[in-house]
């Protein structure tokens, strides 16, 4: 399987796959996969199937990774798009690490899982969207499927077991004033009404910390006033990026920061909550017997959209996530198909 999944991500490389313009890849391993006997359902550029038999008594594991990526970055001496090995087994290309690599190596495991019986319902699912969390990528399927029991999210982790993960809100803030000439005593300056609310957003702390993730972060990232120089601004808007933890619902903390603020306060989504599984979980201590280390991730995926108990796992770095001349190690995928297979294989206890 491991040079079957290989050449698989080399395939994937080629083929430019932007989120929401995952087309070329998504039909290109539609049909491989089903050349290799599975049944693909598809929905927009979503694809999933189940391994046979399915038994309706049965617990169902989802093993999920994406298919798109984000557009290369200016820095690259590469071709992105063109799948390159060098000298020390590196294999150069656009979402090759972030997640191609999950993908071909989840669906390496899943193939060997599907030829002994399991006391687990396997689906495998590569979504779309998911670097911009978009709605027509597994929002979108996760309607269409069966009960899940347990997920197993593909991203780059070295593969190590992300048992919490971040949520995410992003807030649009506006401070009224009223507008005046600059050179007299006269009208609401809008950023001085704003800045009690900007200085409450960096050092306010929420109570509530988490183990693995920390605190809820809040960072003002954006702020936006005033016409000409002349003017007294009437309007302040600024833009706050929230990372949450387990203990806060974005409804909930979305609720406790309009109580503390002046301001207007908009989220453009609540829908990206953090996660987190119990580090008991039958998978988690499977994984730590294989030397595998807990942790808690900052960054999003498609975890935040499951309401279901998930772990994020797969080969490679972060920090090659979205950089110039990205690339996975070839050893990083043969040893993601023994890992995947080793913790998943007659899992009971889910």
């Amino acid at each position: 399987m491991y040079y079957k999944a290989v050449d698989l991500l080399k395939e994937m490389i080629s083929r430019p796959s932007f989120s929401r313009e995952e087309a070329d890849v998504a039909d290109y391993l539609e049909g491989v996969w089903r050349e290799d006997g599975f049944d693909v359902h598809r929905k927009g550029n979503n694809l999933w199937f189940f391994a046979q038999p399915y038994d309706l008594a049965k617990p169902t594991i989802l093993l999920n990774s994406h298919i798109d990526t984000v557009k290369p970055v200016s820095g690259w001496q590469r071709n992105p798009f063109v799948p390159e090995e060098d000298d020390d087994e590196r294999l150069f290309g656009l979402g090759s690490n972030d997640a191609g690599a999950s993908v071909v190596s989840l669906y390496g495991a899943f193939c060997r899982l599907s030829q002994v019986e399991q006391p687990n319902n396997l689906l495998f699912l590569a979504s779309a969207e998911e670097e911009v969390s978009g709605k027509n990528g597994i929002a979108s399927v996760l309607p269409e499927l069966p009960p899940i029991a347990f997920a197993l999210v593909g991203e780059p982790t070295g593969m190590n077991p992300a048992v919490a993960e971040k949520g995410l809100m992003v807030l649009d803030c506006t401070a009224k004033g009223r507008a005046g000439h600059a050179a007299r005593n006269e009208g609401v300056n809008a950023i001085y009404q704003a800045l009690p609310d900007i200085e409450w957003f960096r050092s306010y702390a929420f109570p509530e910390q988490s183990a693995f993730l920390g605190p809820v972060k809040m960072s003002v990232t954006m702020i936006t006033a005033g016409t000409q120089h002349n003017v007294v601004p009437d309007e302040c808007r600024f833009v706050v990026d929230v990372r949450s933890n387990e203990f806060y619902s974005n409804d909930r903390l979305l609720a406790l920061i309009r109580e503390q603020v002046s301001c207007d306060v908009v989220a453009r989504s609540t829908r990206l909550n953090s996660s987190r599984i119990d580090v008991e979980h039958p998978f988690v201590q499977r994984a730590m017997m294989l030397g595998r280390e807990p942790f808690g991730s900052p960054t999003l995926s498609d975890q935040a959209l499951m309401p279901f108990p998930s772990v994020k796992m797969g080969p490679g770095d972060s920090s090659r996530s979205h950089s110039a001349d990205e690339y996975i190690r070839l050893m990083e995928i043969r040893e993601a198909i023994d890992i995947y297979y080793n913790l998943l294989n007659d899992l009971k206890g889910i």
